[in-house]
């Protein structure tokens, strides 16, 4: 019994298509895990305006556009058709964690303020946390204690420097410098 080797050949086709058809169909979770791991570098893509829990905190029935703003930042999207509606849109995506959206939406009665609506928005420091896998870095306190302000010493009043003799203007900087123009 020869086989033709026609035969063989459409046999051996007809499996390694059968067996391309059958990998596409069970590259599921497990093997895109894998795919994952031999990924070398997928970078990290932050896209939107960041909007942390205590800016939405400032936010107060009854400001201006300008005073939003000022607090939030300009909106990445704003309509034509919806005049009145600011829209804030943030996207996370990290190699081997869930992608993450935040939205908020400020609405507006003329120059005025509203109401806002959207997600429970992360705190500064769950956000800095979330960037940082290792959890090196901490959000710095932005205010300082007494102790370190009185490290450094109060500037002197231009009233006391002008009663001791000194020829400097009122709101000059202190200190000698070379004249701005040549002298004619």
């Amino acid at each position: 019994m020869r086989v033709p080797m026609r035969a063989l050949l459409a046999v051996g086709l007809t499996a390694a298509l059968a067996a391309t058809l059958s990998a596409c169909s069970s590259f599921n979770r497990a093997t895109q895990g894998m795919a994952d791991a031999l990924t070398l570098y997928k970078p990290e893509v932050v896209q939107g305006n960041f909007v942390s829990k205590e800016q939405v905190s400032a936010l107060q029935q009854g400001m201006t556009r300008l005073q939003v703003r000022d607090i939030l930042g300009t909106p990445l999207l704003t309509s034509v058709f919806h005049g009145d509606r600011w829209d804030y849109v943030f996207t996370m995506r990290r190699q081997g964690v869930e992608p993450q959206n935040f939205r908020l939406t400020v609405f507006f009665d003329g120059d005025t303020m509203t109401r806002y609506e959207g997600d429970e928005m992360p705190s500064e420091t769950e956000f800095v946390d979330r960037l940082s896998p290792r959890k090196e870095f901490k959000v710095p306190p932005l205010e300082a204690t007494e102790e370190q302000l009185a490290r450094f010493p109060a500037p002197a009043s231009p009233s006391a420097s002008a009663a001791e003799g000194d020829e400097t203007p009122v709101g000059a900087p202190a200190g000698n410098y070379p004249p701005l123009e040549a002298p004619r």
